[in-house]
């Protein structure tokens, strides 16, 4: 297919200004689109298979989700009908890849409303929360690891390093516990569990589902400053393991570069210690860099489900813990579908973004 493209492209006939160039540039860009599409589109049917297949290997009975324990035969049978688990596996896959292109993910048996519905509800309180997170992580991150490389082995290096590892040590769950008993309950400085204060729920019509925007648009700044003191805590914990994964990585990256040739070259000319750092050092890591900060943005929304429980955080990975509670599971099926379409979403910006920064890919 692409040697048929290529040849195409090269038989058409050469205008004024080079236009069998442009045109030949432009079947290029055509095919790097195609290949983007039917990877991702390979990607999310690959995915859909994970979810669908986990859904019938897990010892849970969505029939039984549904009308009880208690139930009589007949009832279970009718059910089972209903839901179309008596049709064979692989018809029972395609109707569920059908329903999830047409936005169809199923009712909810917490709910009672469609999984969809619920999901476009919970998850832009995650989105939120993890978007902080890791604004604090890459602000606070990449500073600290590019000082503790240009620094190796000072007393700042290994604070920074120690630090790095308290991320990877410490559970998520306690260090929430302890943000809240000091913090919330004793020095009062953030607001406690929840997005906002029961006082201010639902003062604020639903714009974008980001309650920090949403209050701003409604000129509602009493509301915006008290969400600001709900999701400072829960953001600053994510914040910190963010941080503590970018600033390894960054320190790790800037040491690879830092020994190099180029950099010596660049001090011995009499370049500025912050010129060397910054412009010749730094510059080269952007790349591998991307991909350690959207893996960590991935991993954000992704992982934030003791964070959320913790903090009473109405966000989706609070509504699969319960939907894993309640045996739901159109709405464990739905949640995991998001969060790898995320992931899914999140590479291949970041793939995009190396062929911005760096040309040699392009």
């Amino acid at each position: 297919m692409a040697s048929e493209i290529d040849s195409a492209a090269q038989a058409l006939p050469t205008g004024p200004g080079g236009s069998s160039r442009n045109a030949r540039h432009a079947w290029k860009t055509l095919k790097s689109v195609l290949g983007v599409l039917v990877a991702v589109a390979f990607t999310f049917l690959g995915l859909l298979a994970i979810t669908f297949f986990i859904g019938r290997v897990v010892p849970i009975d969505p029939v039984l989700a549904v009308v009880g324990d208690r139930a009589p035969r007949a009832v279970y049978e009718a059910a089972r009908i209903e839901m179309g688990l008596d049709k064979p596996l692989i018809v029972q896959f395609f109707h569920y890849v059908g329903n999830v292109l047409t936005g169809d993910l199923g009712i909810s048996v917490s709910t009672g409303k469609p999984v969809a519905e619920d999901l476009a509800r919970v998850f832009p309180a995650t989105l939120e929360m993890a978007t902080l997170g890791i604004i604090i992580g890459v602000l606070l991150g990449v500073p600290m690891g590019v000082y503790a490389a240009s620094r190796q082995g000072s007393l700042v290096d290994q604070v920074i390093r120690v630090v790095g590892l308290l991320g990877y040590s410490v559970p998520a769950f306690w260090l929430g516990l302890v943000g809240l008993a000091l913090f919330y309950a004793k020095l009062q400085w953030v607001g406690g569990p929840g997005r906002l204060d029961i006082f201010y729920d639902g003062m604020v019509d639903p714009v974008t589902g980001l309650i920090l925007i949403d209050s701003l648009i409604a000129g509602e700044t009493d509301i915006f400053f008290n969400a600001l003191s709900h999701i400072a805590l829960p953001a600053a914990v994510l914040g910190f393991f963010s941080l503590a994964y970018i600033a390894r990585m960054t320190r790790s990256f800037m040491l690879d570069q830092l020994a190099q040739e180029y950099v010596t070259t660049a001090r011995v000319k009499g370049v500025s210690e912050r010129l060397v750092l910054w412009r010749h050092a730094f510059r080269p890591i952007l790349v591998p860099l991307i991909t350690v900060i959207g893996l960590s943005y991935a991993g954000l929304l992704e992982g934030s489900v003791m964070i959320e429980t913790v903090f009473s955080w109405p966000g989706i990975g609070n509504y699969l813990t319960t939907a894993l509670l309640n045996a739901d599971m159109n709405a464990v099926l739905g949640s995991t579908l998001v969060i790898g379409a995320v992931f899914i979403g999140i590479n291949k910006i970041s793939d995009v973004l190396y062929r911005v920064l760096d040309p040699r890919a392009r």
